[in-house]
């Protein structure tokens, strides 16, 4: 019988953490009821730093019943590398780990057909897939959609309305530790693991309690980890863009000297400032973009730990 752990990253999520381990629990214990996966299985909280009381109710909740183990980070260290730090640590003592969210927006319902998928039809990947956006705000539908589209043409490869709810066997998540990258992009990596994958449609809820912990600011900052983390197709564009602007140049280099020589000079400031500050703007977009790539390539080259585990309850 196969060894299913849950995964969920918690970040100062005491207000919905005896919820969840309720609702998750009594879904655990059916399936190990009809057989489907066994007693071994286990829900893992994993403690990114939280300044709540997180900690202790997932410590609480593992002297109440074994079923609930916990990963303590020793700081913050993001929602990828807690989600991380879980998948890696529980590789060794389940046969496939889903992770999900605490906050009860993931249908946790459908992780029957996550391990059935799993199970007998022999996928290593399954992917939760949101199948309606009609309950999120014109404007976070929008960048949304948006945002996966431009991923795409950036040559990212990701899959449309997918977060972080999915299933990964346990040669998907051996799969997972040979990348080593401090930055971080799960929802990209995952899909260059390769191996069979496959998709489960649901409804995506309402956040349960508390306040959701990627306001605007955050998603903007995750898209651009995302991108760059995994294309180099801006620097590319930097490029063409160079290119386009150096040929316009020439171009106006050459009517210049035409209008020169002919007498035709006018003398138009405006022409002038919009000009300088047109390649000024460039110039600065081009040096960030650069420099988020640089920046990068520092974090990576110095090769520190992605998460440190404090401690680790189980069994």
């Amino acid at each position: 019988m196969n060894v299913i752990y849950l995964v969920i990253p918690c970040y100062n999520e005491e207000e919905v953490l005896n919820e969840t381990s309720s609702r998750l629990k009594e879904l655990m214990k059916s399936f190990i009821q009809k057989g489907m996966i066994d007693n071994e299985s286990r829900i893992v909280f994993v403690n990114d730093g939280s300044k709540d009381k997180t900690w202790e109710i997932i410590s609480s909740l593992h002297n109440q019943d074994e079923i609930f183990s916990g990963i303590n980070l020793s700081r913050n260290r993001g929602h990828q590398n807690a989600l991380l730090a879980g998948l890696l640590t529980v590789r060794d003592y389940c046969d496939a780990a889903i992770s999900l969210d605490a906050d009860l927006q993931d249908d946790v319902n459908v992780i029957e057909k996550f391990i059935e998928k799993y199970i007998y039809e022999g996928y290593d990947i399954v992917y939760g897939v949101r199948n309606s956006r009609m309950k999120d705000t014109f404007f976070k539908r929008t960048t949304a959609q948006g945002f996966y589209k431009f991923m795409k043409i950036m040559g990212v490869e990701i899959i449309n309305d997918h977060a972080d709810y999915r299933l990964l066997s346990k040669r998907a998540l051996e799969g997972l530790s040979k990348f080593n990258e401090v930055n971080l992009f799960l929802r990209g990596i995952v899909p260059m693991i390769g191996y069979n994958s496959t998709t489960v449609e649901y409804e995506r809820q309402e956040r349960f309690a508390g306040e959701s912990k990627y306001p605007l600011k955050k998603m903007i900052s995750f898209a651009i980890e995302g991108i760059t983390s995994l294309s180099i197709k801006p620097i590319r564009f930097i490029t063409m863009v160079g290119f386009l602007v150096s040929a316009v140049s020439f171009i106006v280099l050459i009517y210049s000297f035409l209008m020169r020589f002919s007498g035709n000079v006018v003398k138009g400031w405006t022409s002038i400032i919009v000009s300088i500050w047109f390649l000024g703007g460039i110039q600065l977009l081009s040096i960030g973009v650069i420099g988020e790539y640089i920046g990068k390539i520092y974090l990576e080259t110095k090769a520190r730990p992605r998460f440190i585990i404090k401690d680790f309850i189980n069994k």
